[in-house]
């Protein structure tokens, strides 16, 4: 065992420094939490912290030695054969000597977890230039249901430069989705804190109060961009804050949940019919390129979103290509 540090995601704003350790090593307790506090061996940024420290994205937490049945091993990479390097490069949506966007299709892991072994980051390797190039980097994840454009850095560095970028929300994502019902009114903004019940895959986000103590804040932009009646509509949503499952929360919150969610929106969100997958889409990504100007990215619709969109009589018109000004 060694000391580790590990960086506070931007899912994990405004977290208690308890809770934070709670979702990373669950069987620590309580009190040896605050005795490693106490005595200086857990600090954030370098300096000491008490337990009910709010973290922040991008500070650097101290972890010291913990006992290893508080850590799960981590998953085992597949191996690399030629069925997943087709199947990585297919999903390849632009590609430079600093990043690359991919189009992640729905039911895929981005990470691997418990009784996950076929995710994204597994397959990585494969996406690298040369054998001595380092291995491409995850910037953001999106939900293992959730379709679309996944970015990733070719280097630490740029990495990095990413990050930054998606905590200073310099970074527009546009989420597309069909919601059962119709949001009223038809634009606006949902501002609704949310909160993590859980650790784990069960884990579930939970619509909080303002005053609880573990609630983060959380904001979402929405649009209907067109409705079949008030049975189901098509939103544009683009999240201003980066929570766990949040449109999906929020879209539940509105009343107007996603259509085949499953987890989120109870029985309404599976009316007969449709396909019963999660409609949710992660349609384009306009962000500072770290090479100077801005790339803009965009991913078609998966399969079951095409056939819904086709029922419906939504128009999708066509994909932009991949741009860089």
């Amino acid at each position: 065992m060694s000391v580790v540090t590990l960086t506070v995601s931007d899912d994990e704003a405004d977290i208690r420094l308890d809770r934070w350790f709670r979702r990373h090593y669950p069987h620590l307790t309580q009190g040896a939490l605050q005795k490693l506090c106490r005595t200086g061996q857990v600090r954030v940024d370098g300096k000491r912290a008490d337990t009910s420290t709010r973290l922040v994205p991008g500070q650097a937490v101290r972890v010291p030695p913990i006992p290893a049945a508080a850590r799960p091993a981590p998953p085992p990479r597949p191996v690399l054969d030629d069925r997943l390097v087709r199947e990585i490069r297919g999903m390849v949506l632009y590609s430079d000597a600093q990043v690359i966007v991919l189009n992640k299709p729905a039911g895929l892991a981005v990470q691997g977890g418990p009784g996950i072994v076929h995710h994204v980051d597994g397959m990585l390797d494969a996406l690298k230039e040369n054998d001595d190039d380092p291995r491409p980097r995850l910037v953001h994840r999106i939900d293992r249901d959730t379709s679309g454009l996944l970015l990733l850095a070719r280097t630490p560095g740029v990495a990095a430069k990413l990050a930054a970028a998606f905590r200073g929300r310099d970074v527009r994502k546009t989420y597309w989705a069909v919601v059962v019902g119709r949001p009223t009114p038809a634009s606006g903004v949902i501002d609704q804190p949310l909160a993590r019940l859980g650790v784990g895959p069960g884990a579930l986000t939970v619509v909080a109060s303002r005053k609880d103590e573990d609630a983060a804040h959380a904001l979402s932009e929405y649009e209907v961009l067109d409705a079949a009646g008030r049975r189901l509509s098509w939103l544009a949503l683009s999240p201003l804050t980066g929570r766990t499952h949040q449109l999906r929360v929020h879209c539940e919150a509105l009343g107007t949940p996603i259509l085949g969610d499953p987890k989120y929106g109870g029985d309404a969100a599976h009316p007969e019919g449709f396909v019963d997958r999660l409609h949710l889409h992660a349609r384009s990504l306009d962000l500072p390129h770290p090479a100077g100007g801005r790339l803009q990215v965009s991913a078609e619709l998966p399969p079951h979103m095409r056939e819904t969109f086709r029922q419906l009589g939504f128009t999708a018109g066509a994909t932009p290509a991949a741009r860089r000004v």
